[in-house]
């Protein structure tokens, strides 16, 4: 059956169009992705507002990020917990409402409908000790010097936050810059590899501060 030739151009079209959000939505879950920073907890570093580019590249090869880097990571399920709640052996965040069904998990972690991500700076890697007192980090004993941090910032603890443990297999500690203004890995334990979504690349808004986040 031979086609009319603007159906058949309508057809060609649609297949292009087609094509292209495909392709496109796979460069944006295994290549990278532009962002929006929308909260304060990363300040000064990041500033509400700023446009990002997200590298997710290491998602896609499942390689850890390195120490300083600034990643976005999945929200975990539960956020806070109390001093019994807390897992010292075992300081992992939570993520208990998984979508179940295929597309469920094509609608959360494909187009994001509904998710919640952190965006915040890594601190210490898998089997690294850390303790958190008198206002300063400490890795395996020794305090960490964190440059980017405003001088005289402090990072505290409450009482029912991690302060004192060990960073589990495949996983990370994280906090934000703005240590009194964020929730954190403090709260909620660290971050598994899997939920690791990218890398702050560069800054690409405003113009002027156009370039690599550090």
């Amino acid at each position: 059956m031979k086609l009319n030739p603007k159906v058949k151009e309508g057809l060609e079209w649609f297949y292009c169009i087609i094509i292209a959000v495909v392709l496109a939505l796979l460069f944006r879950f295994y290549i990278g992705t532009p962002t929006i920073v929308q909260q304060i907890s990363m300040k000064p570093t990041l500033e509400q507002d700023q446009r990002l580019w997200l590298n997710r590249w290491g998602r896609t090869t499942k390689t850890l990020p390195e120490r300083g880097d600034i990643i976005t990571f999945e929200a975990p399920s539960k956020t806070k917990y109390t001093m019994n709640e807390l897992e010292i052996d075992h300081p992992v965040a939570k993520y208990e409402n998984e979508p179940k069904n295929l597309f469920g998990k094509f609608t959360h972690y494909v187009l994001e409908f509904g998710k919640d991500s952190y965006i915040k700076r890594v601190i210490a890697l898998p089997g690294e000790h850390v303790e958190i007192k008198e206002g300063k980090v400490y890795i395996n004993g020794e305090e960490l010097v964190e440059a980017y941090l405003p001088e005289g910032l402090v990072t505290d603890v409450k009482t029912n936050e991690y302060s004192d443990f060990t960073v589990p297999e495949n996983c990370v500690f994280a906090m934000g810059d703005n240590r009194g203004h964020s929730t954190d890995c403090r709260a909620f334990g660290c971050i598994p590899l899997e939920k690791i979504e990218s890398k702050v690349a560069i800054r690409i808004w405003p113009l002027n501060l156009w370039g690599k986040v550090e």
